[in-house]
């Protein structure tokens, strides 16, 4: 039996940053995870070099830039644990960044480097008196608790079977993260213990995910796969309704780009979304203008406001628009103008959790402290993506990863 006073479950964003922060306080912390390679959610994310934070996220009101049942769940920590707290952590290190639009930070060089900060945090446990051992590939089997009894010398603790033989903790921290992209050995682990122990669970479902349509309704778009455009999409009514700016790609089967992985976290089954696929620009009114002046197909007037690509398939769906602008009806050019500003289409579903770049839903932030990460099970705790905290594309996730795991760690170290 080997005993620490914490063990982490799951070696990735959150799990690795908590433990690194927890050892440096001075606790003995064992993290494990059953995939040999450490964060690979981080080495594949942001084309390779991670898109680890953003300047934009509000710390006076992080909640907008994350959902879930309680978005403000996440305030007290993300208020706690800000974008330039880990900006200069990672300056500390001498990691090269750069900033790209709308406040997204990526690692100028390789993930790999952020991986090798997070380690290297660990390795430092040892000058404080902590320390930080990884077990690797080491499943979890079981997780018992015996509650403190009488005796103030005997404490509370956990004891866990695994691959590497018997465990005893005081505390456990579940990061193991969602059900996003299995390939890379994401599992339901996290939303198993949640329930073993009594805590609710928020249905869960793909987010930041292409979306798809049916496949003969979508056949004369297939051949638009690889175009990409700016747009302005939304979905939703009322109060529920939501919005972006962003760049679309066309697929063989949908839609994706960050347009639509954004718009997909709010995207409710059976409902449609609609696109301006030439926002800021007052399409009817350049045609009419065209119409008095060109001898030009409809399709080359609209290649100057859309992709030449799109414009010739977007002429084929009516008569009306295959012929010179100049001998179009004032109807049809309106009809066309608004077919592009508001082209409402309901998808089929999404590429799941295999395109997922997160999962939505997850344990119910009800039962656990936004102060403390910890949930009603005392000495259990629940941090990043495994709980039901999802943030918008553009590094919000990872910066929640970073702000949950130091709460965590500075709880229980306190």
């Amino acid at each position: 039996m080997t005993t620490f006073d914490v063990v982490v479950i799951g070696a990735g964003a959150a799990g690795l940053f908590c433990a690194g922060v927890a050892g440096q306080k001075g606790l003995n912390v064992l993290v494990l995870d059953h995939s040999e390679k450490v964060a690979e959610k981080i080495r594949i994310s942001g084309g390779g070099r991670s898109n680890f934070s953003n300047r934009e996220l509000d710390v006076a009101a992080p909640q907008k830039h994350f959902l879930g049942e309680n978005p403000h769940f996440c305030r007290s920590a993300l208020s706690r644990y800000t974008p330039q707290d880990f900006i200069a952590l990672v300056q500390r290190h001498g990691i090269p960044f750069h900033e790209k639009h709308k406040g997204q930070l990526f690692c100028d060089r390789s993930a790999e480097d952020l991986i090798q900060m997070l380690l290297a945090e660990c390795g430092a446990a040892t000058a404080s008196g902590g320390s930080v051992t990884r077990w690797q590939p080491c499943g979890v089997k079981n997780i018992r608790f015996t509650a403190a009894s009488a005796d103030p010398m005997r404490l509370r603790s956990y004891e866990l079977d695994s691959d590497r033989g018997l465990i005893t903790a005081r505390n456990v921290v579940i990061a193991t993260g969602g059900l996003s992209i299995p390939k890379i050995g994401a599992t339901d682990f996290g939303y198993r213990i949640a329930k073993q122990f009594g805590l609710r669970l928020v249905t869960q479902r793909p987010a930041l995910v292409p979306l798809t349509f049916d496949a003969q309704a979508w056949a004369p778009f297939a051949q638009l796969s690889g175009l990409s455009l700016p747009v302005h999409i939304e979905t939703g009514v009322k109060k529920a309704k939501m919005s972006f700016a962003e760049d679309l790609l066309f697929t063989h089967r949908g839609l994706s780009g960050p347009a639509v992985l954004q718009i997909s976290s709010y995207w409710a089954e059976g409902s449609p979304v609609q696109l301006n696929l030439a926002p800021g620009t007052d399409v009817q009114q350049a045609l009419q203008q065209a119409k008095s002046r060109s001898r030009k197909l409809i399709a080359n007037e609209l290649a100057a406001l859309v992709p030449s690509r799109l414009a010739d398939t977007w002429v084929q769906h009516n008569p009306l628009w295959q012929r010179p602008v100049s001998d179009a009806t004032d109807k049809g050019l309106t009809q066309l103008a608004q077919a592009l500003s508001r082209w409402e289409l309901t998808p089929t579903g999404t590429e799941g959790y295999k395109k997922a770049e997160v999962t939505a839903g997850g344990v119910d932030t009800r039962d656990v402290s936004s102060q403390t990460m910890e949930s009603k099970q005392p000495g259990l705790y629940f941090i990043g993506e495994v709980l039901d905290v999802t943030g918008w594309l553009g590094g919000y996730n990872f910066q929640w990863a970073w702000a949950s795991g130091h709460a965590c760690a500075q709880a229980l170290a306190s």
